[in-house]
């Protein structure tokens, strides 16, 4: 889909879903409101005060975590906010990708913008001009447990920001004061409470989140054009959805499930060629039948999710924080846990629908409950497999996605002299599910290919307009019915037009 948002502006309210998007994603550029700008430097000022004070104050003037007793002289702190970023950026494994690093430093900038950091404005500045220059700090797999922030992903991103480490410009490695000289970009040198405020947060695992929400939501409407075209061309019956039926179980997600599975079968010749009295079937298989509780069962999910996000991207998350009345507090709002248990329920979600998916794919295959269509889809039994191996694909994802199910939110391990006794895991639960997200699209995408040919074989008998619109679609790229071919090209094809939302597009859904 196109994207149309160029810029975002960054205040000291909340961000959507959508300027994460539109940053991370599409590179759209950022912009920094003036009146918050003038809030980050008067609390600023209250750090400052502090920091004078004889009498220590956590993260300002003293040591961190297990060191937090620790007084510091100020003449050692700004060697002790380098400290901390650099002992920090100890992440392992392979990179991340570069839309989670974009969308994981624009929520720390957004947290600064609220003012309760006590970061300066000039850092602040800093952190915009390297999303705006495309300069993307390496972050690695490993390294965050979800509670203090994503200490270790944060910290990586903050490194880059006083010149040290490696980045990409461009997709190329860059020693990061080569990448920020040439964008004309000042290193920061870390003053008192700052190299905290720069890695104490959730952003990593928000930042996911908000981008896993995103594509949820556009893949359970593909999954609702997966189950019509499924429905319409294994000869099932559409009355299951009716709008007064639907009511007497009155979910919110089964409703907008059904009405999109009832505007999709509209006008269908192929389910109006097996109605009346010579259809003898009495209902049809779950994963059809009830298509429209599952994938509204996983709807109202992602709604759950997106009211937690709506409130984290909403929070200024840092220890300690600086109150609205002038206070600096410790506080535990860096615990993971509120993210961590809806990145669990999505991956949740994710295979279930995928598992439904795979299903229906699975009848098509089988003569014995296809409605009369050749085995495997085949163009000549026994000579082709047709479609075989393409569900034994959707097949392995789906039984990928059993796995990647399990909660990494239940699982806690103590850190740092078990001060940190139980955190959240947060970032491993995000981490698996950018994978379900992505197997979810490639099983989808597979049963779109497989109904195709279903109701292409079916002819002369056509699909509805809107079925027939997306059928329509996916044949600019992957060719109908006939002999067995390379079928990897087009799951890539069709896998494309899923996560385009091209498939949505033809159907005219949202």
């Amino acid at each position: 889909m196109l994207q149309t948002q160029t810029s975002v502006t960054v205040g000291a309210g909340p961000l959507t879903i959508a300027d994460v998007v539109a940053v991370a994603r599409h590179d759209a550029r950022v912009e920094l409101d003036p009146a918050a700008l003038d809030g980050v430097a008067a609390s600023r000022a209250i750090v400052e005060a502090l920091a004078d004070d004889t009498e220590p104050h956590y993260g300002i003037s003293t040591g961190f975590g297990a060191l937090a007793t620790t007084f510091i002289p100020a003449d050692r702190r700004a060697q002790l906010q380098a400290s901390l970023v650099r002992s920090h950026a100890a992440g392992s494994g392979p990179e991340v990708e570069r839309e989670v690093v974009r969308a994981l430093m624009l929520l720390r900038l957004s947290t600064l913008m609220t003012g309760r950091t006590g970061a300066r404005p000039e850092t602040v500045e800093t952190y915009a001009a390297l999303l705006n220059a495309g300069i993307t700090p390496i972050v690695h797999e490993y390294g965050s447990l979800g509670c203090s922030g994503d200490l270790a992903p944060l910290a990586h991103c903050a490194l880059a920001a006083m010149g040290e480490g490696t980045v990409r410009v461009d997709g190329e490695l860059v020693d990061a004061a080569d990448a920020l000289a040439a964008a004309g970009i000042r290193p920061v040198v870390l003053a008192e409470k700052e190299g905290l405020a720069l890695i104490n947060g959730t952003d990593g695992m928000l930042g996911m989140l908000t981008l896993a929400i995103h594509d949820l939501n556009g893949l359970l409407t593909d999954a609702d054009i997966a189950a019509a075209m499924s429905v319409e061309a294994l000869l099932g019956t559409d009355a299951v959805f009716a709008d007064d039926l639907q009511r007497l179980r009155p979910q919110a997600g089964q409703a907008i499930s059904a009405a999109n599975l009832r505007a999709l079968l509209a006008a269908s010749p192929l389910v109006a060629s097996h109605k009346g009295p010579q259809c003898t079937r009495v209902q049809d298989a779950y994963s059809l039948r009830c298509s429209p509780q599952v994938h509204g069962a996983a709807r109202d999910t992602v709604a759950h999710a997106e009211l937690v996000a709506g409130r984290e991207l909403a929070s200024a998350v840092d220890n300690p924080v600086l109150t609205l009345d002038g206070r600096v507090e410790s506080n535990g709002n860096f615990h993971g846990a509120p993210v961590a248990y809806v990145l669990d329920f999505l991956a949740i979600v994710a295979a279930d629908v995928a598992s439904m998916s795979e299903r229906r794919t699975d009848r098509f295959l089988d003569p014995a409950r296809n409605q009369g269509l050749p085995p495997f889809l085949a163009h000549e039994v026994g000579v082709d497999s047709g479609l075989m191996i393409a569900q034994y694909t959707a097949a392995g994802i789906v039984s990928e996605l059993k796995r990647l199910a399990a909660p990494a939110s239940v699982d806690s391990i103590p850190s740092s002299a078990m001060q940190e006794d139980h955190v959240s895991m947060g970032w491993a639960a995000a981490r698996k599910l950018r994978r379900a997200v992505d197997g979810l699209a490639r099983v989808i995408a597979i049963e779109v290919m497989t109904a195709a040919r279903g109701a292409d074989l079916r002819a002369p008998l056509q699909p509805g307009p809107a079925t027939g619109a997306v059928i329509a679609a996916l044949r600019e790229t992957v060719p109908g019915p006939g002999p067995d071919r390379h079928l990897a090209p087009e799951i890539e094809a069709a896998y494309a037009l899923v996560t385009s939302g091209a498939l949505r597009a033809a159907a005219r859904l949202p």
